[in-house]
């Protein structure tokens, strides 16, 4: 994931534009914020509220717990924290936890020996894994090792309506592609798109075939493309779904003018709740700014959300979801052995504690924890948290979002590939030899 789509994701709000220092820092010295005094640990933390406020409070609380083994928390601006986190792993200078987005970095760290092995931990501590969505485990394992802790919340990719629209136009929500497909004429001959649509952010057209792989193919086409296997975007499910998509692009499915709509200034979400657009698929962090900029579009129930629908002799079961399964939190391997054990009790003692998740229920999160819904009840926004949850919960599988699964220049090859097949400049084919290219790159 590149520094430009982060502000659709939540847990990536951005606040400041150098480190801030907070809390019981260490002493930098000549060694650097990677440093800590003797009895302490360090972890560095993203920025920007509500988040920075829920992860700070957490250490506190741990820190007043266990003085004797205390966090020292540095917190960096999204941008600047991949710079910094690259230079001090490659200078052995790492925090004893790195907070990373799992999948393709994460890997990476591994493959180099930087993180620790923490399987057999969580073998140990099997209460604490059961405690956790099963789904958050994928991205944050390589291979069947685990080497990052899940933590925080979820976001799944969410097909959202606009209900008012739906009842003029005299039409029901879809529950198959093909009912979309047929969607499509209808909304245009009344004058209103089918589906908003950023796609100036590129990223938010990959959510189309992240859902699509998935629903033609199942959960193994993109995982042969994640696993290095030669050739595997020219899957012949793969190019069904590319194909499918373009079909929606010719038949008029996106608002005239797509491809210079930016998401980051939620002009695609603008779309869906003045009804210009019937529908939008986007990740559940957009809910929180329907609702405070929507005016009573939230609150009247106008807002429909559903997952993506199945698609006719489709491989895929019709609960996986795609997007954030959750934050991850890996420990440095080159930490000492007192470091590491203050990590691991964070783990197990500090993170999603009863205030940490009623402090993510308020701010509109669903944490990562099966059984959270019997607490989702008291909130405003309970219909709508106990569908994430559900969402989450019950997905057969739960993908990364392909732009953090990948390495960055995959990823990069990917965004670029992708606003040419929206754009159609290029065939499902060609997307496929281009993406081919740089498998395991």
């Amino acid at each position: 994931m590149d520094s430009q789509h982060t502000s659709r994701r939540s847990i990536l709000a951005l606040a400041v534009a150098t480190p801030l220092t907070v809390g019981a820092l260490a002493s930098c010295g000549s060694s650097g914020p990677g440093a800590a005094k003797a009895g302490e640990a360090t972890i560095w933390y993203l920025s920007g509220a509500p988040q920075e406020t829920i992860r700070q409070n957490a250490v506190d609380a741990f820190n007043k717990a266990n003085p004797d083994g205390k966090l020292a928390v540095t917190l960096f601006q999204n941008d600047a924290y991949k710079t910094k986190i690259k230079t001090a792993i490659g200078a052995n200078q790492a925090p004893t936890i790195i907070w990373t987005w799992g999948g393709g970095g994460l890997k990476s760290y591994a493959d180099a020996g930087q993180v620790e092995d923490l399987t057999s931990w969580f073998a140990e501590n099997a209460d604490l894994k059961s405690k956790l969505f099963e789904t958050a485990f994928a991205a944050g394992s390589v291979g069947d090792k685990i080497y990052a802790m899940p933590c925080e919340t979820v976001s799944p990719i969410v097909l959202f309506t606009n209900k008012a629209v739906f009842k003029q136009v005299g039409v029901s929500e879809p529950t198959t592609w093909e009912e979309i497909m047929e969607l499509v004429p209808k909304f245009n001959a009344a004058g209103i798109a089918p589906f908003s649509l950023g796609g100036q952010s590129r990223w938010t057209n990959m959510m189309w075939l992240e859902f699509m792989f998935d629903r033609v193919g199942g959960p193994e086409v993109f995982e042969a493309v994640f696993n290095g296997e030669a050739d595997a975007w020219s899957n012949p499910a793969s190019l069904q779904a590319l194909k499918m998509i373009q079909d929606l692009v010719k038949a008029n499915g996106f608002i005239n003018g797509f491809q210079s709509i930016t998401a980051d200034s939620n002009a695609d979400q603008a779309l869906l709740y003045t009804g210009k657009a019937a529908m939008m698929l986007h990740g559940a962090w957009t809910y929180g700014s329907m609702k405070s900029d929507g005016g009573d579009f939230v609150s009247k129930g106008d807002l429909g959300y559903m997952n993506f629908p199945s698609v006719a002799g489709g491989k895929g079961d019709p609960t996986n979801s795609v997007g954030n399964p959750s934050s991850y939190l890996a420990i440095s391997s080159k930490a000492t052995d007192e470091q590491k054990t203050i990590a691991k009790k964070y783990f197990k003692d500090g993170l999603l504690t009863d205030a940490e998740n009623e402090a993510w229920i308020a701010s509109g999160s669903v944490p990562i924890v099966n059984g959270i819904d019997s607490k989702l009840g008291a909130s405003d926004d309970a219909e709508w948290l106990k569908f994430v949850y559900d969402t989450a919960a019950n997905a057969g599988n739960f993908a990364q979002s392909w732009d953090q699964a990948l390495s960055p220049t995959a990823a990069e090859e990917l965004l670029n590939n992708i606003e040419q097949l929206f754009g159609l400049a290029i065939t499902p084919e060609q997307f496929a030899t281009n993406m081919n290219a740089v498998i395991g790159k």
